[in-house]
């Protein structure tokens, strides 16, 4: 059964790590990571196909890497299918980003999974690092962390 605290543990990790006022919640289901970090000041939008959600700003379709980006921060809790978007989505336009991935979308067991994550967000070259941190909470808890190497001022 997967840990009710999640959501409040991965705001306060994503709070606490990142400056980024503006987020996009990709795959988020319900919007309950929405909830938390709209609750510490954060401005939110969850990417998702269910009809039925949380009162959070919500956008009902699938999130690509053709989406605008007017964020400076890509995140996911448990995004399934979504976690490669998201690594590529932060690559393409120079965002941190931070995903907590469960099920791989090819069938892979959960740590070559988390491996093959890691290479594909240090093989895009947008990231100046890339971590793991692991959540103090039951189940799936390790959190995937990319960051752009910072902007120099011409």
């Amino acid at each position: 059964m997967a840990d009710k605290r999640r959501f409040d543990l991965f705001a306060d990790f994503i709070v606490s790590r990142f400056v980024a006022p503006r987020v996009f919640d990709v795959a988020g289901g319900q919007g309950r990571l929405n909830e938390a970090l709209t609750r510490r000041g954060r401005a939110v939008t969850t990417f998702d196909l269910r009809h039925k959600h949380l009162p959070v700003t919500y956008a009902q379709r699938i999130f690509t890497l053709e989406e605008p980006c007017d964020a400076e921060l890509v995140v996911g809790m448990h995004p399934d299918g979504a976690t490669r978007v998201i690594i590529e989505y932060a690559a393409r336009h120079g965002l941190p980003f931070a995903v907590v991935p469960c099920c791989s979308d090819n069938g892979m067991p959960y740590n070559p999974w988390m491996r093959h994550l890691a290479e594909l967000a240090r093989g895009t070259g947008g990231f100046a690092t890339v971590e793991e941190v692991t959540l103090t909470m039951d189940g799936r808890a390790r959190v995937l962390v990319g960051e752009p190497a910072p902007v120099s001022p011409r």
